[in-house]
């Protein structure tokens, strides 16, 4: 069952030997209603990452509260699967239904349901033939399809996914961004995805936050109301790239 998200007045500060403390997030306000797609956009160094790893419970915020169905996160919780850009998220060991398996394991759910499940979100992600294929037979796509059936397989409320396409070629991206459109409209997840796309974020959102360079503050929060699937060639998705970019002086 999808959650909602609340993030209230939070602020991070990173301590680094040697140095005073450096602001990596500063005052930062939003929420997510269930089931709805949130990007956050914004440069390199802006706090998104951090921002992700405060939802995630990774980090703890230096101050402000952060709720997820109208709790408090306390650490990591099973109500938030995390997808990362890094191919290096899955088990090299493993295979593919062996990674989806993990978090089914760490519940202690038995062989049975677990081999059951896995195969279930494997094929829900289109790989359910590649099943006993280990990590360096598949494609970076089929990887990072790998990696969200893992993710999903536990039933998370929330799905947290940092720019997990970025390190893929044009045209993979832009599979895997309608693959994800797809996947996050039949599961119904509460999705918040950190991305310096602009295209991008427009192709997926329901809403967008743009961060200012440094420190992380939100400048802007735009409603994405456009009909799926979004065509990037029209009008409409144009004209929000636009207005995003007119928030980063960018043209």
């Amino acid at each position: 069952m999808a959650e909602d998200i609340d993030v209230s007045g939070v602020s991070y500060e990173y301590e680094i030997p040697g140095r005073s403390r450096v602001l990596a997030v500063s005052d930062v306000s939003f929420s997510v209603p269930a089931t709805k797609f949130l990007c956050i956009l914004g440069p390199s160094g802006c706090g998104k990452t951090t921002i992700l790893n405060m939802l995630s419970g990774f980090l703890t915020p230096t101050s402000g509260d952060i709720r997820i169905g109208g709790k408090r996160i306390i650490g990591r919780q099973y109500n938030r699967g995390v997808v990362f850009q890094d191919f290096a998220q899955l088990f090299p060991w493993r295979t593919a239904r062996r990674n989806v398996e993990f978090g089914l394991e760490m519940r202690r759910i038995g062989k049975t349901e677990r081999n059951e499940v896995a195969l279930e979100f494997l094929s829900l992600v289109g790989l359910r033939e590649f099943a006993d294929a280990f990590p360096h037979q598949l494609s970076g796509g089929m990887q990072q399809r790998v990696a969200i059936a893992r993710s999903l397989a536990y039933n998370p409320g929330v799905l947290l996914m940092d720019e997990p396409f970025a390190a893929l070629d044009a045209m993979t991206r832009e599979e895997m961004q309608r693959f994800l459109n797809d996947i996050w409209q039949r599961t119904q997840k509460t999705i918040v995805y950190i991305t310096h796309n602009v295209a991008e974020a427009v192709y997926l959102a329901d809403q967008v936050l743009v961060l200012a360079a440094s420190p992380g503050r939100i400048k802007a929060a735009l409603e994405v109301e456009l009909p799926r699937p979004r065509d990037p060639l029209s009008e409409g998705f144009i004209a929000i790239q636009r207005e995003i970019l007119d928030h980063f002086g960018a043209r």
